[in-house]
């Protein structure tokens, strides 16, 4: 079920990166005998605030299919990609990132900040391993701020006071949802919250959306896809569903899609030539950014 070269993200082959290692002491708030979703992605990002729990859940599914493990990993950079259009290209002075995980390299505020030292970043997150991680390191300036309420409700999180004293209401608003939605089951309307948002964030605004993809193929792809949501049901992080494309793409109806449109991370305005050739896990992440009109 893999396919090109291996690919062993930084630690996994340290002494650290041991499923069966003992838990660095957690806090009073923080059960480091469980896997928790943010840390889980932290350990796909090689990052240092995980368990041996949550580097188990990684490790079962980059046995299997290392090559998903890449992909997940260079979201970042295509995050960072987006950010830099966001801000040098359309002027976008706002961004609310919400569903943000683990603080780790190159967060959004800070690739932003870089190329305008005024933009204003707020973080949504309700986990409280965020919540205990993050706010010392992301709150470093009056600028960027971490705030608590649930993503899936769009008047909590825009009403929060937070929110309000920092946003400009008629400005335009970068709505980043990076690996959320694929947490969000069908029952509980994802398309819906994502609807919302946009209707009430002005015109001129963006969503920049990721989501895990079931390629359909009645294969490989979709075998893997239905194993890595079975890893994290038995693992007890909640749900997680690998959408159609169709799916994925009803997120981004009624805007303005930009160029080279909604697909591979890798397609998206690559820093420089791509030398690898594209693997099946590759169309298993796809990415977007759409403007509302």
């Amino acid at each position: 079920m893999t396919s090109g070269t291996a690919f062993d993200p930084p630690g996994f082959d340290s002494p650290g990166f041991d499923p069966d290692d003992p838990p660095m002491p957690p806090s009073r708030r923080i059960d480091a005998s469980n896997p928790n979703i943010a840390r889980v992605y932290d350990s796909f990002l090689a990052g240092k605030d995980n368990y041996a729990a949550d580097r188990a859940v990684v490790h079962e599914i980059h046995a299997v299919a290392p090559e998903l493990t890449r992909v997940v990993q260079e979201e970042r950079a295509w995050l960072g990609r987006v950010t830099r259009f966001l801000v040098k290209s359309v002027r976008i002075e706002q961004i609310l990132h919400v569903g943000a995980g683990m603080p780790t390299i190159e967060n959004t505020h800070e690739a932003a900040q870089r190329f305008n030292s005024d933009t204003r970043v707020i973080y949504v997150a309700d986990d409280p391993v965020v919540q205990a991680h993050g706010r010392a390191i992301l709150e470093e300036n009056d600028l960027t701020h971490l705030v608590e309420a649930d993503f899936a409700r769009p008047e909590e999180v825009l009403g929060h006071e937070t929110v309000k004293k920092y946003l400009e209401p008629d400005e335009p608003v970068a709505l980043i949802h990076s690996r959320t939605m694929h947490h969000v089951p069908g029952k509980q309307r994802p398309h819906e919250i994502v609807r919302r948002y946009l209707e009430l964030l002005p015109s001129g605004s963006y969503l920049v959306l990721t989501h895990f993809c079931d390629p359909q193929d009645d294969g490989s792809g979709t075998q893997l896809a239905r194993f890595v949501e079975g890893v994290f049901t038995r693992s007890g992080l909640g749900p997680l569903v690998f959408r159609p494309r169709e799916e994925i793409e009803a997120f981004f109806d009624g805007l303005h899609v930009v160029e080279p449109g909604i697909g591979r991370l890798r397609d998206w305005w690559p820093d420089g030539p791509l030398l690898a050739t594209a693997s099946k896990e590759d169309e298993m992440f796809l990415g977007g950014v759409a403007r509302k009109p």
